[in-house]
């Protein structure tokens, strides 16, 4: 099985041409990754990652395919791939309201090898035009604390939602505007806008997380990033709306 394991990761780097190959896999990394990668991940994103694992059929959204390069969740500009770190931050915290969870029990060294493993189902990783730094992010506004200021804000942020976000998300946010029923990502699936009204998001809860995907947008569905058509006080004002119509947590009991 070894030398079976060896020969398919000299054909995979064989196969790339010299422009390719600025970030050459670590062999002795990537036989961890797929150690890893069987234990924890096959069941559901499959041997090929190609989300067609043995749970699959069962999974609403179903599992991610790597095979294209393209993840949502990223903390890079619109398009680009993720940085190891948001990698390292999906596959640590999960994603709500979906099969994956959080591994908060894996090491870091085996959080390392799975990322070097995962990249090599997809050339996208090896081409320099792909990559790009994590964009930096502005600190919460202190007026989110200031109950006497924040209303004036959440009406500006109510606004904008209804010009920007409104035709995907709904009037009431819910996720169920007039565009939702024919939307579709990259992979052919019904791309259901997120009802922002939900104490848990996909994306994170905090305004940070929500700050991050309206900057970035969600890669291969039809979120793009607002990061050239708005402004940074007109997202944070969006966020306060998101805010002020989101559902109580309900308690698990």
């Amino acid at each position: 099985m070894y030398f079976r394991c060896t020969f398919v990761f000299l054909a995979l780097t064989a196969a790339l041409t010299a422009a390719d190959q600025a970030a050459p896999l670590d062999f002795n990394l990537y036989m961890e990754g797929k150690y890893v990668y069987e234990r924890n991940c096959i069941v559901c994103h499959g041997q090929r990652g190609d989300g067609n694992g043995e749970l699959s059929p069962t999974l609403k959204p179903k599992p991610r395919s790597f095979r294209e390069g393209m993840f949502k969740f990223r903390s890079t500009p619109y398009g680009m791939l993720p940085t190891d770190e948001d990698l390292r931050r999906t596959i640590t915290h999960g994603l709500s309201g979906t099969a994956m969870g959080a591994f908060t029990y894996l090491p870091a060294e085996d959080l390392d090898a799975v990322i070097v493993y995962l990249k090599s189902f997809s050339r996208r990783w090896k081409k320099a035009e792909n990559h790009a730094p994590a964009m930096k992010f502005p600190a919460q506004p202190e007026w989110f604390k200031a109950g006497d200021v924040i209303k004036m804000h959440e009406e500006a942020g109510k606004k904008l939602f209804a010009a920007n976000c409104m035709a995907c998300h709904g009037e009431k946010a819910d996720g169920k505007g007039p565009a939702a029923i024919a939307l579709k990502d990259i992979w052919g699936i019904q791309a259901a806008p997120a009802d922002l009204r939900q104490p848990h998001l996909r994306c994170g809860d905090t305004p940070a997380d929500m700050f991050r995907v309206l900057a970035t947008g969600l890669n291969g569905t039809p979120m793009v990033s607002f990061e050239a058509t708005l402004t940074e006080a007109q997202r944070w004002d969006i966020i306060a709306y998101i805010l002020s119509v989101r559902l109580p947590s309900v308690p698990v009991l």
